[in-house]
């Protein structure tokens, strides 16, 4: 029986890395459009509280990659993808809304939000082409992963105290 490191060993060594690489941004520019679909059509209901925390919650399973070798990250790399993603969740923090309406409180529609998800698409690229010839596939995802972590966390909490505020101020 075939261990799963050797699976995974098996498939990065035998698939040459541009194709992981064109595989992989194909897959974020579908997530991408998925994110954005879910983003506008929730702008259409009121949100709740689960709704802003259950993403990272469920994006933290992604964090079983660096159980195999190749997707195991420095821990210089881990602190720069963390501050790359840090960086971004600011923009998306300061970019989020809500408004208040009568049957509850809703997220606001705001264009800086697809600029924000095109950019990244495009960093995520390039970075991708240029870092590609100096880091190893596997390890590239793994920061990629750590860069999205560290902006979707941040950004979902920084979403939620918002929110709070809100429904704490109509509360009253």
């Amino acid at each position: 029986m075939i261990k799963l490191q050797e699976l995974v060993d098996y498939i990065f060594n035998s698939i040459p890395p541009i194709y992981l690489i064109i595989g992989s941004t194909v897959v974020f520019i579908v997530m991408t459009t998925f994110v954005y679909t879910m983003r506008a059509k929730a702008s259409n209901k009121p949100i709740q509280a689960k709704k802003i925390i259950l993403p990272p919650l469920f994006m933290s399973t992604g964090m079983l990659m660096f159980l195999f070798d190749e997707f195991q990250v420095p821990w210089t790399q881990v602190a720069e993808a963390s501050l790359v993603g840090l960086i971004f969740s600011t923009f998306l923090i300061y970019t989020t809304r809500f408004e208040m309406k009568e049957d509850g409180i809703y997220l606001k529609k705001s264009k800086a939000f697809l600029v924000i998800l095109l950019s990244l698409l495009v960093i995520r690229l390039v970075g991708k082409i240029v870092l590609s010839n100096t880091i190893d596939v596997g390890e590239l995802g793994g920061m990629f992963f750590i860069l999205a972590f560290s902006m979707i966390l941040p950004w979902r909490i920084g979403m939620l105290v918002k929110y709070k505020r809100l429904e704490k101020q109509y509360s009253k």
